[in-house]
């Protein structure tokens, strides 16, 4: 007949089980620890999303110099404190599908439901409506939504004179001084348009957004710092 470990198998018996249950404690201990921490730096992210508190803000600040600042309505957004609780790795390019006056006026009216973060003029004028902190509501994908930068153009998508060299030349710095703030790589995975968003019925930018032009401005507004 065989023996049980307990008797013979195992050095020391209940010893064995004895250090067993320890083993078990102090994994439970570590996991209650590291779920703590966890805790802890959840909430120091959103600490200031709690009733009476908020994140300090600065007025008028725009986060790209030399963009002119007109606040969209807060419905158009949600609050956040990107990228520590959202990383931010997408830029979205967007038309307008009209001009400039009547997109900033869509963005500040609250029962349009939408904005981009930036509207870039045909003459190369940059607004900022709302701070890249914040989750814009402009993809129509709630995860690209967090995860990105929205950039509207002035112009029409069936339109090819709408995308003037100013345009372009402007929109490039923008979009370079982004992905250099959030270290994305200067390519079509990480710059896409409108239409490129998952679930959209949108076709902007179009057939006449010249992506391979944009691309090479991009790279060499970031490479000109």
């Amino acid at each position: 007949m065989g023996a049980s470990e307990d008797s013979a198998g195992t050095p020391g018996g209940d010893t064995g089980r004895r250090l067993g249950r320890r083993a078990l404690l102090a994994g439970g201990a570590a996991a209650a620890l590291g779920t703590a921490v966890l805790a802890r730096d959840e909430l120091s992210r959103l600490w200031w999303r709690l009733p009476g508190v908020e994140r300090p803000r600065t007025p008028g600040a725009v986060d790209f110099r030399g963009a002119r600042w007109v606040a969209a309505s807060p419905a158009n957004y949600r609050r956040a404190d990107r990228p520590d609780d959202y990383p931010v790795d997408r830029v979205v390019v967007h038309v307008t599908q009209g001009g400039y006056a009547s997109a900033v006026k869509v963005f500040r009216d609250p029962a349009h439901g939408a904005a981009a973060h930036y509207i870039v003029r045909a003459d190369g004028r940059v607004t900022q409506l709302i701070r890249e902190l914040d989750v814009a509501f402009h993809a129509g994908n709630r995860q690209f939504n967090e995860r990105s930068v929205g950039i509207e153009h002035e112009g029409f998508v069936e339109d090819a004179s709408s995308f003037t060299d100013a345009l372009y030349a402007a929109s490039a710095r923008l979009t370079a001084a982004v992905c250099e703030r959030y270290g994305m790589p200067v390519d079509r995975e990480h710059v896409i348009g409108h239409v490129e968003v998952p679930g959209t019925d949108h076709t902007d930018p179009g057939p006449h957004w010249d992506w391979e032009r944009y691309l090479r401005l991009v790279r060499q507004a970031r490479a000109a710092g």
